[in-house]
């Protein structure tokens, strides 16, 4: 039966625990190639910039003896009105699988729903599900798992944010985002959360108790116009060494990159002994692959 990846919903904990397992077991292998996925061919549609996204999939395939294809909406025939449905139908039959970055997540969900093959989510407005797992991934090589870790999110209420929400419904640890009131996640998401996320305005009681400090960049991919608002909508919840200083001793920070240095993190935090943003993009590249071999060689 094929399996989709569009949200962390889509898995369960025991998923989610053999996933990083299995991308800890690719980082220590140290680059070995396999043939797992030799012979497969896996599509990236992407409508939006990418660094980490792209390029770790693309050698996670690498490392797993298959083929990528690059493509952009604007060069495919989506760009010309073809229909979803008829682009998904057609991707099917080439492809064994098919990344999208785009959007709308209800264009991912009705590319998933007529496609034969399984489609994962590398990015959509409402949520980031690969960032999050990896970021799990960094949370456990550093701490040796999800039990008992409190995780703060401070900013904006974004799609990284969203998935947090949803990795801890999913796999029970604690979560407290602060958020200005404008700029909290949406209510369909919040509404299927765990007895853990808690929403609070303050970032440092957000921080007091924490065992990791996320945060990721004040305005995003379409919302350039946004940027003045936004600095002053989210002036007192940048992440620097006082609200780090509030965490507990060994709190790790994490941005999933790119940042903007003294906007949402400061630069002494963020090339700091507590900052783990590379080991994070690092670990993108070994979770995709575990993902990878996970979707595209089940039956």
């Amino acid at each position: 039966m094929k399996k989709d990846f569009l949200t962390i919903r889509d898995l369960t904990a025991v998923d989610i625990e053999g996933l990083i397992q299995r991308a800890l077991e690719i980082k220590r292998a140290e680059k070995k190639v396999t043939r797992a996925l030799a012979g497969k061919a896996l599509g990236l549609l992407f409508d939006k910039s990418s660094t980490r996204t792209r390029v770790s999939f693309q050698t996670a395939m690498i490392r797993c003896s298959g083929q990528t294809i690059v493509m952009h909406a604007s060069e495919t025939q989506i760009a010309r009105d073809e229909p979803v449905k008829d682009t998904a139908r057609v991707l099917s039959r080439y492809l064994d699988g098919l990344v999208i970055r785009t959007y709308s997540q209800e264009l991912l969900e009705e590319m998933a729903h007529w496609a034969s093959i399984p489609i994962i989510n590398a990015l959509t407005d409402l949520y980031h599900p690969c960032q999050i797992l990896s970021d799990m991934t960094t949370i456990v090589e550093r701490r040796g798992g999800l039990d008992g870790v409190r995780v703060a999110w401070v900013g904006d209420g974004n799609n990284v944010a969203n998935s947090w929400v949803n990795a801890a419904s999913v796999m029970g640890f604690e979560l407290v985002l602060a958020c200005p009131p404008a700029y909290r996640p949406p209510r369909k998401v919040l509404e299927g959360a765990g007895p853990g996320v808690r929403l609070v305005e303050d970032p440092m009681e957000a921080a007091r108790g924490a065992h990791v400090i996320n945060t990721d960049a004040w305005f995003s991919m379409g919302q350039e116009r946004e940027r003045e608002k936004r600095l002053a909508d989210f002036q007192g919840y940048q992440v620097n060494k006082a609200l780090v200083d509030a965490a507990e001793p060994g709190a790790l920070v994490m941005h999933c990159l790119p940042a903007h240095r003294g906007e949402e993190i400061t630069e002494d935090v963020l090339e700091g002994p507590s900052s783990v943003v590379f080991d994070q993009a690092e670990n993108k590249m070994h979770l995709h692959q575990a993902l990878l071999e996970r979707l595209l060689t089940s039956d």
